[in-house]
């Protein structure tokens, strides 16, 4: 089976993100309101945290009196190149398995004589989920899955590019299917959550009412591979930071655990000053950073650098980082010198709206590989799935804790917290 890839930097390393603030539209805290008038268009009424997301005038919203602040859209860069595709000599029925060096190192299938993640349910609030694909047509709910968007394209579905697919499939893709690829977790349930548009655009407001809503339908996690850095404490971070704690809390109480990539800017989130990253250093949410080998399946000289190896470009920062996951790695001196650098990478799920040559679209299904916090962010929501299906009666905090409990010491706990992730423990603590 051939699988395309996805390109170093921008997307491919998980979000690099640039913002810029509505002018027409904006979260209000409600918490001293009766409610909102005055011409303004409701878009999300999330009373669970008294926060609504407002269109209109600013002047209209200034008239509320109540505390408020213009929404932001992130914009994601998407590759530009293509990493070379899984060879066409290989046989077309074979699993991609021995591709997939992060399911190795965590034990995945050992996991699986105990769990295999059957009875949770998890959302993904991301670009979407391609949910005809092969590997990922058994998990996902259509039902619950829902577009948080302006768009007129639904859910599911992979509308704001190949990135939710890709995540998906490291959370569930199908270990039975005799093709592809394995998940951590693929008996539990998927819901598309899709916060990106065509055009890699998302709104703050958005993810936030996606990550309420993850917590009413009882999703034992979410998966937010998203992030924006730097932001400054003071000012809109004030206020964004107030609001995403409300939700994490929401979701914490309602036993939710929001699981988050800690960021892909290299930066020690300990020692950055006024500036902080959002979401994941919010309250309540585990922030995960990335490792991955430096020669994995290169040649017969062994790996350069181990898989527990944190990656060229993640966050740290002790006491920013719970545990640390494989989400790939890289050495950019070997790109185009013949070696399978892109095999550092996750192999994982792809889909791809294009367009037909009779003007129509369509939707194509490969595998491709990517790295990133946001690689790594989903290898933790399936291991909570799958500890969850073992132990439904715990709490998000009980998992989080059973997960930063078990994870292997593997050194700097600025870069890996607890440790790294070890969800065959987990399910066997």
């Amino acid at each position: 089976m051939k699988a395309s890839g996805a390109a170093l930097g921008g997307i491919a390393f998980g979000t690099t993100i640039t913002a810029a603030t509505s002018a027409d539209r904006f979260l209000v805290d409600t918490k001293n309101l009766d409610g909102v008038g005055g011409g303004l268009r409701v878009v999300h009424d999330l009373d669970a945290i008294d926060v609504a997301v407002v269109e209109g005038d600013e002047a209209d919203v200034e008239a509320l009196g109540a505390s408020y602040a213009a929404d932001t859209r992130y914009s994601l860069d998407l590759p530009v190149d293509e990493t070379p595709r899984v060879s066409d000599q290989s046989a077309t029925d074979e699993p991609l398995y021995p591709y997939q060096w992060d399911k190795q190192v965590q034990d995945v299938p050992s996991a699986h004589e105990v769990t295999r993640g059957e009875r949770t349910r998890v959302a993904i609030i991301d670009s979407g989920i391609g949910a005809g694909h092969p590997d990922l047509q058994h998990a996902v709910n259509h039902d619950l899955s829902r577009n948080f968007t302006d768009d007129d394209y639904g859910a599911p579905g992979p509308y704001g590019g190949y990135h939710g697919t890709h995540v998906a499939g490291i959370v569930a893709a199908n270990d039975r299917n005799e093709t592809g690829t394995v998940g951590t977790a693929p008996g539990t349930e998927l819901v598309d959550c899709r916060v990106f548009s065509p055009g890699a655009l998302a709104s703050f407001a958005d993810i936030v009412a996606a990550m309420v809503y993850s917590a009413e339908i009882d999703a034992d996690a979410a998966n937010l591979s998203i992030g924006a850095y730097p932001v400054e404490r003071q000012a809109l971070g004030e206020f964004y930071g107030k609001v995403l704690n409300r939700a994490t809390t929401y979701a914490n109480r309602r036993g939710t655990l929001l699981v988050v990539s800690a960021g892909n800017d290299g930066a020690d989130l300990q020692h950055d000053g006024n500036l902080v990253s959002l979401p994941n250093e919010a309250a309540n949410v585990m922030s995960i950073s990335a490792t991955g080998p430096i020669g994995f399946m290169w040649g017969d000289d062994g790996l350069r650098d181990a898989y527990t190896s944190p990656a060229f470009y993640t966050n740290y920062g002790t006491n920013a980082i719970d545990v640390s996951a494989p989400g790939g790695d890289a050495d950019l001196s070997a790109i185009g010198t013949g070696v399978g650098w892109y095999y550092d990478l996750v192999l994982s799920t792809m889909a791809e709206v294009v367009e037909t040559s009779d003007g129509k679209t369509t939707i194509e299904y490969d595998y491709g590989w990517a790295a990133g916090t946001s690689m790594a962010a989903p290898q933790v929501v399936g291991a909570a799935a799958l500890v969850k299906s073992v132990a439904p009666d715990l709490n998000a905090n009980d998992v989080r804790d059973r997960l930063q409990t078990t994870a292997r010491d593997v050194g700097d706990k600025a870069y890996h917290g607890h440790g790294f992730l070890d969800p065959d423990a987990a399910v066997r603590y």
